[in-house]
């Protein structure tokens, strides 16, 4: 594939937009198909079917506004075998095409056509999730594509980086019977957390030094779902400033089938760090691996159901987004030249 260069710009003022109310009520024709597998495997309406969707940039009305979305359909794409299908969500002022032309955060390359991909289009290039909106976007191409497409239920994920990840977060809080694990890569709490009380599997990914979103606030969004999955509470391990590495903790004592993992590394604001490099290298970066790993772990059934967390997480309020807005136009004037460098993605 050839290499093609993104320009990631304008990601520091994510670090000043607050947490949208994330209502959006799932829709009952796609919530009942995602209750229904709890359990046991269940085929969608599309597994069967000759597929009318193809890959390229598609069209969709969501909430009464007209949004896109890029699809990615295997080779050799076989109607009557259940595809996983991962959710790939752009940084702010990204695009869904810069996710396409990266390879999905370069899972796509190593997927070995397993997978159906979907790099959803944001609002004003980001994920405010403004009463919900861009979760209803989530359950509205979700429909779609299991309506045409066969896809294992069971095998639903999502990812992204910075407000992508935020956005991810936002989708395990209120769709953990629909969702089966996700990955933040450097994120924080921007895009709500509607419930967030339920397990899902979760992988957060974290710079020691992040300039633009604090560790912090991505442990904040870990020690969510180490309630949540029943995990036993510690402190991981993290490299020190200067040892140019990355540890990955995995927890123990979570529930069965809802892991947690914890990958610390030593740089600042990047999905692509290197270990033995201070320079983020996307065709170098052990990132794609671990999240590869992480995803292709889960087999083709549900894990069983537990109950609720006896203590749930700090409710995260809304937040007045005009005030948000205006913080965020102040960070970015005060922003120096050549804060975002251009890098390729994988892919």
């Amino acid at each position: 594939m050839p290499k093609r260069r993104h320009l990631l710009t304008s990601i520091a003022a994510a670090a000043v937009l607050l947490a949208a109310t994330a209502g959006g009520a799932l829709s009952g024709s796609f919530r009942g198909a995602a209750a229904a597998t709890n359990g046991t495997l269940a085929a969608t309406a599309g597994c069967g079917k000759a597929p009318t969707l193809t890959s390229g940039t598609r069209t969709i009305q969501s909430s009464g506004q007209s949004r896109t979305y890029n699809l990615r359909i295997p080779d050799g794409y076989d109607r009557n075998h259940p595809y996983r299908l991962i959710f790939a969500f752009h940084w702010l002022n990204g695009s869904a095409n810069n996710v396409t032309s990266a390879g999905y955060y370069g899972l796509q390359p190593l997927s070995n056509n397993s997978t159906i991909f979907v790099a959803p289009q944001g609002l004003n290039a980001g994920w405010a999730n403004t009463n919900g909106r861009d979760l209803t976007l989530f359950d509205d191409i979700s429909r779609q594509i299991e309506n045409d497409l066969c896809v294992d239920t069971s095998q639903r994920f999502a990812l992204g980086w910075s407000y992508g990840g935020a956005m991810s977060y936002a989708v395990a809080c209120a769709r953990p019977d629909v969702i089966r694990a996700v990955t933040v890569l450097s994120g924080a709490n921007l895009s709500g957390c509607n419930g967030g009380t339920q397990p899902v599997a979760y992988f957060g990914i974290h710079g020691i030094y992040d300039s633009v979103l604090n560790i912090s606030q991505g442990r904040q969004l870990r020690d969510t779902f180490v309630r949540n999955n029943g995990c036993t509470a510690q402190s991981p391990r993290e490299p020190s400033r200067g040892s140019l590495t990355h540890i990955t903790t995995t927890y123990s004592g979570c529930r069965a089938g809802y892991p947690v993992q914890w990958a610390a590394f030593d740089g600042d604001h990047t999905p692509s760090p290197v270990d033995g490099s201070s320079s983020p290298n996307d065709s170098r970066t052990w990132t794609s691996g671990e999240i590869w790993r992480f995803f292709s772990q889960f087999q083709s059934t549900t894990p069983p159901t537990t109950p609720p967390p006896t203590t749930p997480p700090a409710h995260h309020p809304a937040a007045d987004h005009s005030a948000a807005d205006r913080r965020a136009g102040r960070l970015r004037r005060h922003l120096p030249d050549g804060q975002h460098v251009a890098r390729r993605l994988p892919g």
